[in-house]
């Protein structure tokens, strides 16, 4: 039993899953400290005086739990689009470079789709002789391998 859970941490896939986990914990705490001292106080001034951040007190003043923090919202919008492109330019190109010198292509376009008539399902790739949900006979599609008469 401990042999097989080994074979499987010492896959390549799933090495290459941790580090890109620990690489995108890292950028994370980055990205987050960016957001809170440097793009937060920004937000926070845009409404000026001595407010608490950008936002709207909903209830009783001086009651957090009833301040609206658009500011934060803010944040962690900008918070989580610099932390995609990170993760995009990082991890997920140097990875699609990797796979594409060893000839696999990672990430790549979707092949093309039909739906089924039965179910109405749309996901099924054009070549498929068979639903996969209904199991019903699926026409040949032209290019899929069906010639035309």
């Amino acid at each position: 039993m401990l042999k097989g859970f080994k074979n499987f941490l010492m896959r390549g896939d799933i090495i290459t899953i941790a580090v890109g986990l620990v690489i995108a914990l890292a950028f994370s705490t980055l990205i987050k400290a960016f957001t809170d001292y440097v793009i937060n106080p920004v937000v926070a001034r845009l409404q000026g005086g001595k407010s608490a951040g950008l936002g709207w007190q909903l209830g009783e003043e001086g009651n957090d739990a009833t301040y609206l923090d658009l500011g934060q919202f803010i944040s962690a919008l900008i918070y989580f689009i610099i932390f995609m492109v990170v993760i995009y330019f990082c991890v997920v190109v140097p990875y699609k470079h990797y796979q594409a010198r060893r000839g696999v292509t990672a990430f790549g376009e979707p092949g093309p789709v039909k739906t089924c008539l039965a179910c109405l399902s749309e996901d099924l790739p054009a070549a498929a002789s068979k639903c996969r949900y209904c199991a019903t006979e699926q026409p040949p599609t032209v290019g899929a391998g069906a010639q035309r008469a």
